[in-house]
């Protein structure tokens, strides 16, 4: 994959592997409808056949980069099903496939297994970069604590991970500073990799009750490309997500979103069978599309946005090659 400047779309294969322990499912967080706090959703986790079977999936068909993704799980059993789903794949693939991991926080000993292990990339969303908004959003315990979060990313850093994070854009109370800050944020922290998008309200969140104190949801999109190509023009180098938010909006939004700066798109390898119980927002798109028709969309989307898929290539960020001067 090469940067926006080349005209190439890094296709980052992702699929969750959402924890079946409601109480440890995605944290408490009062902003996501598959929170542990929310009853009503059924948790799963896809069993490790099913995994390597995408994962295999997304090699055979030069995808040369997927994402795991889960609700926040510290356990040994967790931790350990990962290490070794990271080694399986490394096999199957003869170390031919890049993996990128959203597992949450975790202790840099957890951190460095992963990174042996095979993973390459890690995303860990900061959210908000204000920490007193981010208390807002957030329950106020332990689990949730914005200098745990920091400090998160700095082991990602610390163990050698190409380090990704982002920010959801109209949240309630957010202001536009705010989101200058958030920008702000990336560059100082030095990031290698961006996923930022509209936040969409959910029936099933207590922030659901200031949905009418929200900006209209096309203002939210607008402000989402904004902050996409300002990040673009400020860091030239990183990787910038395309996000399915986007589209769930506008239906051209990740065409748009790769029109204005962003350089990677993911398309969903999560069996079919799974996707209804993976809804963080209202009227998520490509519910029903198994992975061969999801490849075939969005190849046709790229094509008409005028971008060229790297197929076969891991798509490391030219920003995090030249911070470790390779």
């Amino acid at each position: 994959m090469a940067q926006l400047g080349d005209r190439h779309v890094l296709v980052d294969e992702g699929h969750p592997v959402v924890t079946d322990h409601p109480e440890l499912g995605a944290g408490a967080s009062v902003r996501i409808s598959v929170r542990a706090g929310n009853s009503r959703y059924i948790r799963y986790q896809m069993p490790d056949e099913e995994v390597l079977e995408a994962a295999k999936y997304a090699f055979d068909h030069k995808f040369a980069s997927i994402v795991i993704q889960s609700g926040e799980r510290n356990d040994r059993k967790f931790i350990n099903s990962i290490e070794r789903l990271l080694r399986e794949i490394q096999r199957i693939s003869e170390g031919m496939l890049h993996v990128t991991l959203s597992l949450g926080e975790q202790t840099e000993e957890t951190y460095q297994r992963w990174f042996a292990a095979g993973a390459h990339r890690y995303l860990l969303r900061i959210e908000v970069s204000n920490p007193e908004l981010y208390r807002k959003l957030h329950p106020n315990d332990k689990h949730h604590d914005y200098n745990k979060r920091i400090e998160a990313l700095i082991r990602l850093r610390k163990v050698g991970y190409q380090v990704g994070t982002g920010v959801m854009i109209g949240l309630p109370f957010q202001t536009i500073p705010d989101l200058a800050d958030d920008l702000i944020f990336f560059r100082d922290f030095d990031i290698d990799m961006a996923g930022m998008g509209p936040y969409i309200e959910h029936a099933d969140t207590p922030l659901y009750q200031y949905r009418n104190e929200l900006r209209p949801l096309r203002e939210r999109f607008l402000l989402s490309l904004k902050m996409v190509a300002l990040l673009r023009i400020i860091m030239k180098d990183i990787n910038i997500a395309a996000t399915t938010a986007m589209q769930t909006i506008d239906p051209q939004g990740r065409e748009k979103a790769l029109l204005v700066g962003a350089n990677v798109i993911m398309p969903n390898l999560t069996p079919v069978k799974y996707r209804q119980n993976y809804l963080l927002y209202e009227n998520k798109p490509c519910l029903d599309e198994e992975a061969e028709e999801c490849k075939t969309c969005l190849e046709a989307r790229i094509v008409l946005a005028g971008d060229e898929i790297g197929y076969g290539e891991w798509g490391d960020s030219r920003h995090f090659k030249k911070r470790m001067g390779s």
